[in-house]
């Protein structure tokens, strides 16, 4: 009985022994040190915008909502209308797609149809009328040469409609051609002028 209970002390030791070595090994992975050090710096990102826009409506800065009713052959409707990129960043290009719904003769015949020509004066567009008329007080650039008055992505690099903050004061002359025949008779079109600018391409800042 003696041998026994000297046995179950030995265990107890044993125990003992093994539950200080553990706590032991835990503290002792609380002693190694490591050198740090921290510093930082920010900035901030803010992006710019592009924006396209007509003049106000209802004025000389934009006619391009007037509609043209009795148009004979050889007729030409002339519109003026500003246009300006107000955002923050340049242009890399300035596009016209125009489209035209109800649709008929007068826009899908690109030889005896509509045809159009878009020019820039220096300065604001002298008005008269209606019906309306133009002429510039400055110096006039071609902006579109004559072409039919339907298409996609047409170049208007020509307005100078470039750098943020710039505007162009244009005149719309859209024609029927004289040469049109009786098959063009008692028909309507309504143009819709989209006008697109495309950011400057990427560069460092």
């Amino acid at each position: 009985m003696r041998f026994i209970r000297d046995l179950s002390l030995g265990a107890k030791v044993a125990a003992s022994l093994a539950v200080t070595g553990v706590a032991t090994a835990v503290a002792g992975l609380g002693t190694f040190a490591t050198f740090t050090s921290t510093t930082s710096a920010s900035n901030s990102v803010a992006t710019g915008t592009v924006v396209v826009a007509l003049g106000s409506t209802g004025a000389s800065t934009n006619r391009l909502n007037i509609n043209a009713s009795d148009v004979a052959a050889g007729d030409s409707i002339q519109r003026s209308f500003d246009i300006a990129n107000t955002g923050t960043i340049d242009l890399g290009s300035f596009t016209l797609t125009t489209s035209a719904s109800p649709s008929s003769l007068l826009d899908t015949d690109a030889v005896n149809g509509l045809q159009m020509v878009i020019d820039r004066c220096s300065v604001p567009w002298s008005e008269s009328g209606p019906p309306y008329t133009y002429t510039c007080g400055g110096s006039t650039t071609s902006v579109l040469a004559s072409r039919p008055v339907i298409g996609t992505g047409i170049d208007m690099s020509g307005s100078g409609l470039v750098l943020a903050g710039t505007s162009a004061h244009l005149r719309l002359t859209v024609t029927l051609p004289s040469a049109t025949g009786n098959t063009f008779q008692n028909l309507t079109s309504s143009i819709t002028y989209a006008f697109t600018g495309v950011q400057r391409a990427g560069t460092n800042k």
